[in-house]
């Protein structure tokens, strides 16, 4: 049985869409982050805009918590025979590299550019992407 998989991914949401033997599953990943990195003016000794300890723990937070997101929408993957990837930003091509590294990076066919999409056209991508 082959599992054929497309990823909508941004650093917001994952929306999933596995189909395999003509049956379609799609599952919903919600990242749950927002980046609240402050950056702070000077007077004196202190430059401007530089990143103070605060905001840097804060950047490593964020860092972590995407990082984890990344590893729930891959750990979705891992069954997937093929995978198509695509959606706005960075967030494609940052899992594309994780998916290289954790040795699945063969079973992704592409990696496009995608504005924001409904479940449905997403999943009308995948079906056109690898038909029956």
């Amino acid at each position: 049985m082959k599992t054929e998989a497309g990823l909508w991914i941004d650093r917001r949401e994952a929306v999933i869409v596995m189909v395999a033997d003509g049956e379609k599953e799609t599952r919903r990943i919600q990242a749950d982050l927002e980046r609240h990195v402050r950056f702070t003016g000077g007077h004196g000794a202190r430059a401007p805009f530089a990143i103070q300890p605060a905001e840097d723990k804060r950047e490593r937070q964020y860092e972590e918590h995407l990082n984890r997101y990344y590893s729930e929408v891959i750990a979705s993957l891992r069954d997937a025979d093929k995978i198509l990837i695509f959606g706005p930003g960075e967030a494609k091509t940052e899992v594309q590299r994780r998916l290289e590294r954790e040795g699945l990076g063969r079973r992704v066919v592409a990696v496009e550019p995608a504005d924001k999409m409904t479940e449905r056209q997403i999943t009308a991508k995948v079906r056109q992407a690898f038909p029956a």
